[in-house]
């Protein structure tokens, strides 16, 4: 059945409740309730049916399984480590090095760039390893979150290995071959990096907001807020409040098990991948891991690591246990419901051909030059309203490479890229996608503060993208070399995010200062 604007309705319904409400869990309810009750032919019983049916298959799934997991192992862990004391003396000799607000932010850039792997295991881990930085220089939580964000899915989708390019290499390859075009993927996506606008300006922004103290709307009223008041916006669990924090701790017992995940789950993706039964290379092996079975038993890993460092020193006791495996859970507990909620939206919103419906809306008759821009909104609205890039990726590669064949073949490759760039911006403004989910998780603040808080943000970057498209694709008939059309296309673009960051910034605190003098 084609429920063309019909399907519609729960997307929009569930983010623009979360918005409004601030009230994530119930909003994807709700949304998932209206998308049962089309899907049902509106038979009030067959709703509830579709609802938890559709719940549990998601919740069964292998995949979903190891993440959820993967989660709870990583709460256990994290508090395993914070009553070892290893935070806070990571945390203080951390002090010692970062000097200034901004070498906390770009110390955890950098992390962040150096663990491209997986976004998934990118924002929890950084954000981990970075909160008693970032505390330490009263750096909101949302600012973090946002950093933390910033250099998940923008790096995991411009590095060459990653679990994110297994899958986009995938689709192309399909496609390539249903359409006869002799191209190899790991090829053809290297051509769409220079071309990711989206992934490199959100990496030049982050630099820029972290330099020069540039923010602007939302982040701005928190950052200010953390400086002033000392208040950054912390999701506190109640599970660890009253934890006995010991004195003995090192930082070691905090570099140690972190160091040890990410070798872990490393390692686990070369072993999923193949690459222990011989014949297949490395980066063969992670191009083709299961990268959440390798999150899984990395995490497992790791943690039998922490507790063999920790038990016979006596920084953890056998006694606290029991605690630290409720408070892990708890700690996660969240994430967990939230991430449970909306995939179970992602599935409804797929029965109902939402993406589809969607792409069926672009036409063909446009200016050639409209389509890159056309396709990376078309790309952002779908992530949005699905809060997935990788099931938006399976949906708009098709559909770009199509469009490419049809209109103009140099097109190709800017097409790809614009999908992917699309993909990414949606992904980072909906506040029902896992990765962002996750990167308030791991920065420990509340979800509705970093949705709220990277929106105008993700924004400035996805209009400056959609004008760079339009150069990019006028680029095609100047040049051949998609390496000078890169160039000149991302030289022009971050000359306006300098620009507009700096009067975003000039005119929110014109504002902020001027509520000040009426309050006063």
């Amino acid at each position: 059945m084609d429920y063309q604007w019909l399907s519609l309705i729960p997307p929009v319904l569930a983010i623009g409740l979360a918005l409004f409400s601030k009230k994530v869990i119930p909003s994807l309810a709700i949304g998932i309730i209206s998308g049962a009750f089309i899907l049902s032919n509106y038979q009030p019983v067959a709703t509830i049916t579709k609802a938890l049916g559709m719940m549990t298959e998601k919740v069964t799934d292998s995949w979903n399984l190891c993440i959820l997991g993967f989660l709870v192992i990583l709460g256990i862990l994290v508090h395993l480590v914070t009553v070892a004391g290893g935070s806070a003396a990571y945390g203080k000799w951390a002090a010692t090095k970062i000097k200034t607000r901004s070498g906390a932010k770009l110390s955890t850039f950098f992390l962040g760039i150096l663990i491209f792997i997986d976004d998934y295991f990118n924002s929890l881990t950084v954000g981990t390893v970075m909160r008693p930085v970032t505390d330490k220089y009263n750096i909101s939580r949302a600012k973090l979150a946002y950093v933390l964000d910033a250099t998940a899915a923008p790096i995991c989708i411009i590095a060459p290995v990653s679990s994110w390019v297994a899958t986009i290499m995938s689709t192309m390859g399909d496609k390539f071959k249903a359409t006869g075009l002799e191209m190899e993927p790991f090829s053809a996506f290297l051509m769409t990096i220079p071309l990711n606008l989206y992934a490199i300006l959100t990496i030049i922004m982050v630099i820029l907001v972290s330099l020069y103290k540039l923010d602007f709307g939302p982040m701005l009223t928190h950052e200010e807020r953390a400086v002033n008041e000392g208040d950054l916006g912390v999701l506190t669990v109640v599970a660890n409040e009253e934890e006995k924090v010991s004195d003995k701790g090192k930082v070691m017992d905090l570099v140690v098990p972190i160091a040890g995940l990410v070798v872990f789950v490393l390692t686990a993706m070369v072993y999923t991948g193949g690459y222990f039964d011989g014949g297949v290379s490395v980066i063969g092996a992670i191009k083709n891991t299961d990268a959440a079975k390798s999150l899984l038993y990395g995490g497992s890993a790791a943690l039998v690591l922490s507790l063999l460092m920790f038990l016979p020193r006596g920084v953890v006791t056998v006694g606290q246990l029991p605690k630290a495996v409720y408070g892990g859970f708890m700690s996660m507990l969240p994430a967990n419901l939230i991430l449970i909620f909306a995939w179970t939206i992602g599935g409804i919103i797929g029965e109902l051909g939402t993406g589809v419906y969607l792409a069926n809306q672009l036409g063909d008759k446009l200016p050639f030059w409209v389509y890159p821009s056309l396709a990376f909104i078309l790309s952002g609205f779908m992530a949005f309203a699905t809060g997935t890039s990788w099931g938006t990726f399976a949906i708009m590669i098709p559909i770009a490479i199509d469009l490419a064949l049809i209109v103009d073949p140099q097109l190709l490759s800017i097409l790809m890229a614009s999908v992917l760039a699309g993909a990414v911006y949606g992904d980072h403004c909906s506040p029902i996608s896992d990765t962002t989910i996750l990167s308030s998780t791991g920065a420990g603040c509340k979800h509705i503060d970093h949705v709220s808080t990277q929106l105008p943000y993700a924004s400035l970057v996805g209009s400056i993208c959609f004008l760079g498209y339009i150069f990019s694709a006028v680029m095609t008939k100047i040049t051949d070399s998609v390496l000078l059309n890169a160039t000149l296309t991302l030289i022009i673009c971050s000359g306006l995010l300098v620009i507009s960051l700096n009067v975003l910034h000039r005119l929110s605190t014109a504002r902020v200062e001027k509520s000040k003098e009426i309050t006063v």
